[in-house]
């Protein structure tokens, strides 16, 4: 080969490794599972002297070669971000075949085309409903019945279609967010100014847990730990301002709540009852089931994170009756699930993080969230500040359980 068509084919790769890297870090993925791959890509094609450089926002791959050829240094904008499960398992697929030498480069690109442009994994409607389908699931485990449930799926399923109109008109998506939650919490108010007789509040819980950024949040905390801090640094931010946009929303409608003397109370504020009995097993298991139609995971892993769902629920309440501080059995309850995400990773050849996510969300602090706003809307600064801590030490106890599951079994496999 000419050293003309040997530049070019190099270039080729270097171009199908960053636009795979970009459609990962893009469907969720980690700064390491990017760099990872772009490096196996690039090397599976013959370019062996680069450098990969991932943060939030944009990709560079750089190549020194040996033979004094020319350097070359590219980059490509991360434009799209959304969890997007399904691209992710189709790209680890084609990163596993091209490592294995399976597939051409032409081939390879090709392939990544078709990801690019995939066919919807679940029907129009499942897709639109599916963050109501969350807040109803979490409702239920959170103690309301049908009504509250039925009142949750409503709320959210406006405060979504309420988003997506402002999208469209390119409005801020701070603010998307925050509509969303005010019309949850709107609902819940609604609920108790009129005096009727159901934990109203769940409504309002059930729309924060579907607004809560699980994958964002693990991401950064995985990033933390690979030593990713500038990545880590930028995704811990991007919670930051998802969650002051969601407690922004749940402030304004509780302030105008409480100076037009609304009778709420702390007392309103519900939390998940530590129970193993059927309605919260089933809250449990459906929440697991509708994060995964969300994030977009493939209809055959979809079983596999609700149970995990379910597996992560009864190991954090068993440990909550044997006396364990809730951070602790929270941090506890995330690794086991991350012990056990690797393990059916490993099995089927996915990323962990497809059973992982969406199993986590029974462990969401929106109960907590919502405490911390009321007491601080009726005036009780330090019990709200103290709640709202409690909602970030119950969130990073997540993100640093199932990174430390994930971890331990990838050590316990090496050994072995």
């Amino acid at each position: 080969m000419s050293e003309p068509a040997r530049d070019a084919e190099a270039n080729r790769a270097i171009s199908l490794a960053l636009r795979v890297g970009e459609l990962m870090l893009g469907s969720g993925a980690s700064t390491e599972s990017v760099t990872n791959a772009m490096r196996a890509v690039a090397r599976a094609y013959g370019v062996r002297r680069i450098e990969v450089d991932v943060n939030l926002s944009a990709l560079t791959l750089s190549d020194v070669p040996d033979d004094g050829g020319l350097p070359v240094t590219a980059e490509r904008r991360v434009r799209r971000r959304e969890p997007d499960f399904a691209h992710l398992v189709a790209l680890h697929d084609l990163v596993g075949e091209i490592v294995a030498d399976e597939l051409p480069l032409a081939t390879a690109r090709r392939r990544l085309r078709r990801i690019d442009r995939p066919a919807p994994v679940h029907p129009p409607w499942a897709a639109a409903t599916a963050p109501a389908l969350v807040a109803a699931s979490a409702a239920v485990l959170t103690g309301g019945g049908p009504v509250v449930a039925l009142a949750a799926f409503v709320a959210t399923l406006l405060g979504d279609r309420a988003g997506s109109w402002l999208a469209r008109r390119a409005v801020a998506e701070f603010f998307q967010t925050a509509v969303a939650a005010a019309v949850g919490t709107a609902a819940a108010v609604l609920m108790i100014w009129q005096q009727v007789p159901v934990r109203a509040s769940a409504i309002v819980v059930g729309a924060v847990i579907a607004l809560l950024p699980g994958r964002s949040l693990v991401a950064c905390v995985q990033d933390g730990i690979a030593g990713e801090y500038v990545t880590a640094t930028a995704r811990l931010s991007e919670v930051v301002f998802v969650v002051t946009a969601v407690l922004s929303g749940i402030g304004l409608v509780l302030t105008f709540a409480v100076q037009a003397k609304v009778p709420i109370s702390v007392e309103d504020a519900p939390s998940a009852p530590l129970s193993l009995s059927a309605p919260q097993l089933f809250g449990a298991f459906m929440l697991g089931l509708t994060f995964a139609v969300a994030l977009r995971v493939p209809p055959r892993h979809i079983p596999p994170a609700a149970v995990g769902a379910l597996v992560i629920w009864c190991v954090f309440v068993c440990l909550r009756w044997l006396g364990w501080p809730s951070v602790l059995a929270t941090a506890v309850a995330a690794a086991t699930i991350g012990v056990l995400g690797s393990l059916y990773g490993n099995r089927v050849r996915v990323p962990p993080m497809v059973f992982v996510i969406p199993a986590i969300g029974p462990l969401l602090p929106g109960s907590v969230l919502f405490r911390g706003m009321l007491k601080l809307n009726l005036g009780d600064v330090t019990g709200g500040t103290h709640f709202l801590i409690e909602a970030l030490s119950a969130a990073l106890a997540i993100g640093a359980g199932v990174i430390l599951g994930v971890n331990v079994l990838r050590a316990l496999h090496r050994t072995a």
